[in-house]
């Protein structure tokens, strides 16, 4: 394929501007990502001559994307952690968790490793830092090392994200199935899920000698994520992936210390005794009530996906199929309205802060809460969104994929998740990264001849890198834990462990992509 110089350039210029605008301005990404799109807008227009009514259209196909499912899932997310909050059930869930063990390893790997990968997989944006580094902070962690440990931590579970919406979209941006990109995606995570929580040991103690003492439940840990998001990939769908890695996670920590409690607990330099502090204990009823939206997440999501009867809601009219680009390659999206995963959400919230006690309308006034913390995402989700999908159909990712082809040439693979990281890095999201990549691996591995399931799928995984150095990521560790001015530090800390996340993903991705 000959390759135009300037039309690559030009297709160039929208991430450059994200680049520069997010990493150098360091302007509010909803600005950033709405000026990429304008500049998008007219290159699209200008110098890859799309015409007026396909621009009109791809946008229009975009904004409902963006709207359904991405936007609605993330506001159902956050409404059911804001109503899990308000009613006092996540104070309580926090005293569940922080109670098991007085070991500061152990400490770390429940709450950095299966609770933040939970509250990731169930609620994401931000939550799954905040809470985590602000429980660990409390608990005589040192607030640098909680926010860095959860920032480490929270790299796994983003690539499946919040009831699978980062696969999902990947799989919708490059028409590509969801279920190969569910399973490679997991396949990739493999031996990352289970060495993470001996780097998170190392990240508390400072050395892997300390992981003496805890190797099995290090390893039991991370093999019960790995086992869990990959047979759930597999035979269930990218929903519940990361929900069901996460808490495998906790229920084997869980257990392995109440069977094989740690003989020698390890503390901090200058804390003395390993005597249990007195623990408030919970009945089983207000926990279970604590625990109600997830549990009824988890339950939708199951009754829906294998009782037969219930097949009808995978059918119109609770499934929507409308045609908004009718240019080349365009094609019908389709809108599972109520058993998608931001309505089970939605209903899960709704229906939990009722067991846990709260009226209608307290219940309404945290719904109008939760629209007023997202309206700045939203914009972002948006031009992002509309802007990969200008992208995609004007031809500009192709120009893109094809100069990528021809310079790197059989060693795309190598890069190809830290072109991921890279989307994380400036949007602070993997779906994002998806949308704005998807593509332009998929165009690169067909130019390459390479699988294109597993390469785009390399984007999902590569993402979850980024998570770590991303500018939104680190902001809120640092509020969380009072430690504003400390940015810097906490970056040049995780950026050593992103770089070497993202070469031996390189190299994984490398030795199966032929």
């Amino acid at each position: 394929m000959k390759i135009n110089i300037f039309e690559v350039i030009m297709a160039f210029i929208p991430i450059a501007w994200l680049v520069f605008s997010l990493g150098k301005l360091k302007m509010k990404a909803y600005k950033a990502s709405l000026t990429a799109l304008i500049l998008t807008l007219l290159i699209s227009g200008i110098f890859f001559n799309m015409p007026v009514n396909f621009i009109a259209q791809a946008s229009l196909e975009g904004i409902m994307l963006a709207l359904y499912p991405i936007i609605w899932v993330i506001i159902s997310a956050l409404f059911v952690y804001n109503v899990t909050v308000e009613t006092g059930s996540m104070a309580q869930i926090k005293k569940m968790l922080s109670g098991l063990s007085s070991d500061r390893r152990i400490q770390g790997l429940i709450l950095a490793f299966g609770f933040g990968g939970f509250l990731e997989a169930v609620a994401g944006f931000g939550t799954a830092v905040a809470i985590p580094a602000s429980i660990l902070a409390a608990m005589g962690f040192n607030p640098v090392l909680a926010a860095t440990v959860c920032l480490i931590a929270n790299t796994i579970p983003v690539a499946f994200g919040v009831l699978g919406i980062p696969v999902i979209t990947l799989s919708q941006v490059t028409s590509l199935p969801v279920k190969e990109l569910s399973v490679y995606t997991s396949l990739q995570l493999i031996p990352f899920v289970i060495l993470l929580p001996f780097v998170l040991i190392f990240a508390v103690t400072g050395s892997f000698k300390n992981v003496k003492g805890v190797i099995g439940v290090s390893l039991a840990s991370g093999t019960a994520f790995a086992a869990g998001q990959t047979l759930t990939a597999m035979y269930v769908g990218p929903e519940l992936a990361a929900v069901v890695g996460a808490l495998a996670s906790l229920v084997v920590i869980v257990t392995w210390i109440k069977l094989r409690p740690v003989k020698r607990v390890w503390l901090f330099e200058g804390e003395k005794g390993d005597k249990e502090e007195a623990r408030e204990k919970i009945s089983l009823k207000g926990a279970l009530a604590a625990w109600a939206p997830y549990l009824l997440i988890l339950g939708m999501i199951f009754i829906i996906r294998f009782l037969p009867f219930l097949g009808f809601l995978n059918e119109y009219p609770f499934v929507l199929k409308q045609q908004f680009y009718f240019g080349p390659g365009g094609k019908a999206l389709a809108f599972q309205w109520l058993s998608g995963g931001g309505t089970i959400l939605f209903i899960s919230a709704v229906i939990g802060g009722l067991i846990q006690g709260a009226a209608f309308k307290k219940i309404f006034g945290i719904l109008l809460k939760t629209l007023r913390q997202v309206d700045k995402t939203i914009v972002t989700v948006l031009s992002i969104v509309v802007l990969a999908k200008l992208m995609g159909y004007s031809g500009m990712v192709n120009s893109i994929a094809a100069a990528l082809a021809a310079v790197s040439g059989s060693l795309y693979p190598l890069i190809a998740p830290f072109i991921g990281a890279l989307g994380t890095f400036l949007t602070g999201s993997d779906t994002s990264s998806n949308v704005l990549f998807g593509s332009l691996q998929k165009q690169t591995a067909i130019q390459l001849g390479i699988n294109q399931e597993w390469l785009t799928a390399a984007n999902a995984s590569g993402a979850t890198a980024g998570k770590m150095i991303s500018p939104q990521s680190i902001s809120i560790a640092v509020s969380s834990t009072g430690l504003q001015g400390n940015e810097g530090r906490i970056f040049g800390t995780t950026l050593k462990y992103c770089l070497v996340y993202v070469i031996f993903m390189g190299l994984l991705v490398f030795a199966f992509s032929f």
